[in-house]
């Protein structure tokens, strides 16, 4: 592996862990989802926790499998540089056969900000990466659609839906949503039923760097390598959308 800089080195390792993966599941097949789901997330996470401790053995780590001492380890406060990678976002997903709505999350949280970041979506066969943001489409006037859970939609999504014109698409993994909204699927991500900094830190450095609307559902920014990694609610939206968006909510929250 020739590693230019952290962005290609993000990229990089999602694409290799999200190969992993689909060997996996080849191998495994899908008969037991339990076991299926258990060797991603393992196999994908000892992966990536071997390849930073090699290519960066001076940053920190916070990943969504390692042990809950691991990830509350208070010296990572104190660390100018740390890795969050979520091994397996969307493991539901990964475990059913035909479905690609499943991701790998490599992100670099540098002294403040996301400076960072890849979404491997190997069943897709591309991973959308800080090294080359892509190109937003072009939001045309009129309804939209906003991503949601599969299994655990928002009810004040529906509502918001309702309230500014637009159609709910559920899809998987919140990797899988935010990307979907950076290549046009849908044009909003809205969700409030609790997450980590895990499943949207790398996400997000793309959808940043990439020029779209990343904020709390508040408004407030999103921010990582807190003490409590819990982050609870994400709007993701094309540029223009986010004002809308946000009123919407504001009204819905009065």
């Amino acid at each position: 592996m020739t590693i230019r800089d952290d962005h290609a080195l993000a990229a990089d390792l999602a694409d290799q862990a999200g190969e992993r993966l689909l060997e996996i599941r080849k191998r495994t097949g899908f008969a037991d989802s339990s076991a299926l789901r258990a060797e991603g997330d393992r196999a994908s996470h000892v992966f990536l926790m071997e390849a930073l401790a090699r290519l960066r053995p001076s940053d920190s780590v916070l990943s969504e499998e390692a042990t809950r001492e691991e990830r509350l380890d208070p010296r990572r406060q104190s660390a100018s540089r740390v890795w969050i990678v979520d091994p397996l976002d969307g493991t539901r997903e990964f475990a059913e056969e035909g479905r690609s709505d499943w991701a790998v999350h490599v992100a670099l949280w540098e002294r403040g900000a996301l400076s960072a970041g890849a979404v491997a979506l190997p069943a897709q066969g591309r991973t959308l990466s800080t090294a080359a943001p892509p190109v937003l489409p072009a939001y045309e006037e009129g309804r939209f659609r906003i991503a949601v859970s599969r299994t655990r939609p928002p009810e004040f999504v529906q509502k918001l839906a309702y309230l500014v014109g637009a159609d709910l698409v559920p899809i998987g993994s919140a990797g899988a949503k935010i990307s979907a909204v950076l290549t046009g699927e849908v044009e909003a991500y809205v969700h409030a039923g609790g997450q980590y900094e895990w499943d949207s830190a790398a996400p997000v450095a793309v959808a940043q760097a990439a020029g779209a609307h990343a904020s709390r559902i508040d408004g407030a920014p999103l921010t990582y390598n807190q003490a409590d990694p819990s982050l609870p609610d994400i709007l993701v939206s094309l540029p223009d959308l986010a004002s809308p968006l946000l009123a919407g909510i504001r009204d819905l929250h009065r």
